[in-house]
């Protein structure tokens, strides 16, 4: 199948939280609408809905669970504090407090949080942040188990960022002990200085490190990002990665279990179905979405989890993501092929940055304008 290059004009787009985007090619293209490649059989036996569970959040970008902590969610806001969410009350007094040293504007700021898997005997946790220059700051901190404490800081990674926007933002430890970091291609439109597809530079990758060197050295795992904004493991180890994209498409990678080499998705010389740049990519195998959906009412990705809860069977082993503009939420179910099984769910949140999955292994699901939803069901 040929695909046409498009040109637009490269005028940056703000996008209220995130941006960022993503292709990849693996064969043939595919880029429908969520919802519109329905699943077949049975409609769900169960009708999801969220419930509040807190309100007057400060546009809360995080909700990650700790582990050894069966009581508490913790959330972190883009002006930098993590607030600890107990019995549906927010804590009067943060966890973490670095609001003085974080830049927080547009999409700056506090972007990610993750507990070590040995949090409950070591205490140690992971932020990454824009610090007051606008720079990607990755840092480990130590916890009494009621805060974080001041003066246990290491750096792990200083990243300058050329532009305010694309700052990409997920952190999370996987199944193989390492903590994994994306970032985005380091802003403006169109990625204008190629660094997605550069390889000796660190923005527009997916990268990991081993917290447990002295000096830890970060190791690319796949290349071609434009923003990420969240990516997520499954219990199988295959690893969602959600892309926003620049002014046309979004869409849904996967980085499948035990994948060796580096993988390329392809940014900046496609954008979903459409080849929107020449060349070659730089390195890696190409490897294109396993959904995707154009622009309309929807303008940016909000990339989430796979369901492991108990409340909605139906959407046990689903991936959830939804869009920042549309609040529409799709879940989805890959099994190793080109393109995924996609369904529309019948809930929505307008604004919707971030899912979470709780102690109680429960889907959490946060929006900027300060509240945080509980996935239940419509009894």
């Amino acid at each position: 199948m040929k695909h046409e290059i498009v040109r637009r004009p490269r005028l940056a787009v703000a996008c209220a939280i995130v941006l960022g985007f993503v292709l990849g090619v693996t064969g043939a293209w595919f880029g429908s609408r969520p919802g519109a490649t329905a699943s077949a059989g049975a409609p769900p036996r169960e009708t999801p809905r969220l419930e509040l569970v807190v309100g007057g959040l400060s546009s809360p970008v995080d909700v990650v669970a700790a582990p050894g902590d069966r009581r508490s969610l913790y959330v972190a806001e883009q002006t930098g504090r993590v607030r600890v969410v107990r019995n549906g009350i927010v804590r009067r007094e943060p966890f973490l407090d670095l609001s003085r040293r974080v830049r927080a504007n547009g999409e700056q700021g506090l972007l990610g949080l993750a507990f070590h898997p040995g949090y409950a005997e070591n205490g140690r946790l992971y932020v990454h942040y824009s610090d007051r220059r606008g720079d990607t700051r990755v840092v480990e901190l130590r916890s009494d188990g009621e805060r974080a404490l001041p003066g246990s800081e290491r750096e792990l990674l200083r990243v300058e960022q050329p532009y305010e926007n694309h700052n990409g933002g997920g952190l999370a430890f996987g199944p193989d002990g390492l903590l994994y970091l994306g970032l985005g291609d380091g802003g403006s439109a169109f990625d204008p200085e190629g660094r997605a597809q550069n390889a000796r530079s660190l923005l527009g990758k997916l990268l990991r490190v081993d917290v447990e060197r002295a000096r830890p050295r970060w190791e690319p795992v796949a290349l071609g990002l434009r923003n990420p904004w969240r990516f997520a493991f499954a219990e199988s180890g295959d690893l969602y990665v959600a892309d926003v994209g620049q002014d046309a498409w979004e869409e849904i990678n996967v980085l499948p279990a035990g994948e060796r080499g580096l993988v390329n998705f392809g940014w900046d010389l496609y954008e979903g179905p459409l080849r929107v740049e020449e060349g070659e990519p730089a390195a890696g195998r190409l490897a294109g979405p396993v959904a995707a959906y154009p622009h309309g009412d929807e303008c940016s990705v909000t990339g989430g989890r796979v369901y492991r809860g108990g409340l909605v069977p139906s959407l046990r082993g689903r991936y959830l993501y939804g869009d920042y503009c549309s609040g529409r939420i799709w879940s989805l179910r890959w099994t190793g092929g080109a393109e995924a099984e996609v369904r529309e769910e019948p809930i929505s949140l307008p604004t919707l940055t971030a899912f979470g999955e709780g102690p109680d292994r429960e889907l959490y699901l946060a929006a900027q304008s300060g509240a945080l939803y509980k996935l239940t069901y419509v009894p």
